[in-house]
């Protein structure tokens, strides 16, 4: 990946081309350029063993000029403060690009909870939600889920909150279980905004959905649920991968059995399933497969300087945050290569977040078909008005999407001025 890779600074850098372009003076957007407030807490666990070990965690909010923070709580052994840093910013962006009233936040804790048993992981997300409470809540930051978290720690991050609060405060979290207050089609929001974004952009480019191939990188949430729905929509999804290595078959895969195998077994890895025509491939030889389209749906730089010219796609749509750096962003514009950014395409999951929030508040339930209605309507609005400004300017998609959310993010700062 290289050592010099900095998510936060690849975000300033994007920010400040954006910035550029639309005319800004430094002094309009150098607010933006670094996170309104961060925080580092410890938390100690009791383990099972007796034992007491301290776990680092943070949560960051980059900026809540047009709203509450709003943005996942991440569990994973590579968890860093400049990551969470650039999570929370692409979070602010993705509010904007799509016109929801939400600024950006994150937060993150260093470990793997795949190592935790089920009483470890309680302790240490209640632990964590206490420590950083004094500045989240459903007017301040409205955290919700993310890599190696889930609608049960989301559960257990809403009661903790409710308990130091002394009353029932579904709003704190979105991504929650239904019974207490969560949103159907939440689950499957993120990797639904993604599949209506490659139906977009297919229609765009006029191209059919029964001659495009996929590949998707990463079968967690996010790239399961996408695969699952390009396969019903009729689109050959012929490559998938997650941290063991990928399933290859030209003539399309069985996603179905695959997502079966996957859904039915306890930590079950895709190097392990087995299939008639089914060849075991490298995540590296996925990301350089000649398809239409390739969905990047894992972590952040995961195309970069050294493999960007093996990549062979027409498209590449981001449903992770982060998966390609600047310097490979440049050299697949060059390769006529069209990208669709994170900030639009994987904004599914703050969309319907942001219609559970509303739920909340409201004391209502919505049904299914409003839910994913309304967000098929506002991914489609949002993506034109992306593809319009590119095509009108002559820049990448990403550039477009940065112009609108920078200059909206800007605005707003601008029109509430600083205080005092």
């Amino acid at each position: 990946m290289g050592d010099n890779y900095n998510p936060y600074n690849e975000v300033l850098e994007i920010v400040r081309q954006a910035a550029d372009l639309l005319g800004y003076a430094p002094k309009e957007y150098e607010a933006i350029k670094y996170p309104e407030r961060e925080l580092k807490v410890s938390v100690p666990v009791e383990m099972d063993d007796g034992s007491v070990r301290v776990f680092e965690g943070f949560r960051i909010q980059h900026s809540t000029s047009r709203g509450p923070a709003k943005g996942g709580i991440r569990y994973h052994e590579g968890v860093n403060q400049d990551e969470v840093k650039a999570l929370a910013a692409w979070m602010t962006f993705k509010a904007a690009v799509v016109g929801i009233p939400y600024g950006g936040g994150k937060g993150g804790v260093v470990v793997d909870p795949a190592k935790l048993s089920e009483r470890e992981l309680r302790c240490l997300t209640r632990r964590f939600t206490a420590m950083i409470s004094p500045i989240i809540g459903p007017d301040q930051d409205i955290p919700a889920p993310d890599v190696g978290t889930n609608a049960k720690v989301m559960g257990w991050m809403m009661d903790t909150y409710s308990m130091l609060k002394g009353h029932c405060v579904p709003g704190v979290v979105t991504g929650k279980p239904l019974e207490i207050g969560g949103a159907l089609g939440r689950k499957d929001a993120t990797g639904r905004g993604v599949m209506f974004t490659a139906l977009n952009v297919l229609e765009v480019l006029r191209m059919g959905r029964g001659e495009a191939t996929v590949a998707v990188q990463g079968f967690g949430n996010v790239g399961e649920t996408t695969a699952r729905l390009l396969h019903q929509a009729g689109i050959k999804v012929i490559a998938v991968s997650d941290v063991s290595g990928g399933l290859y078959k030209q003539e399309g895969l069985d996603i179905p059995d695959i997502c079966r195998y996957i859904t039915t077994g306890e930590n079950r890895l895709l190097k392990d399933y087995r299939a008639d025509g089914v060849v075991h491939i490298s995540n590296r030889e996925l990301l350089g497969l000649d398809v239409t389209i390739l969905i990047p749906a894992a972590l952040e730089n995961q195309i970069n300087k050294d493999n960007a010219d093996e990549v062979k796609a027409r498209i590449v749509l981001e449903a992770a945050n982060g998966p390609t750096t600047n310097e490979a962003d440049k050299i697949l514009f060059k390769k006529n290569i069209v990208v669709i950014p994170d900030i639009l395409a994987n904004a599914g999951g703050v969309i319907v977040s942001y219609f559970e929030w509303v739920q909340n508040i409201q004391e209502v339930m919505w049904s299914e078909e409003k839910i994913n209605r309304k967000l098929e309507e506002i991914m489609g609005n949002a993506f034109l008005s992306v593809w319009d400004t590119a095509t009108g300017r002559k820049i990448s998609p990403r550039m477009a999407a940065y112009l609108i959310a920078v200059k909206r993010v800007v605005e707003a700062k601008k029109i509430r001025g600083i205080w005092p």
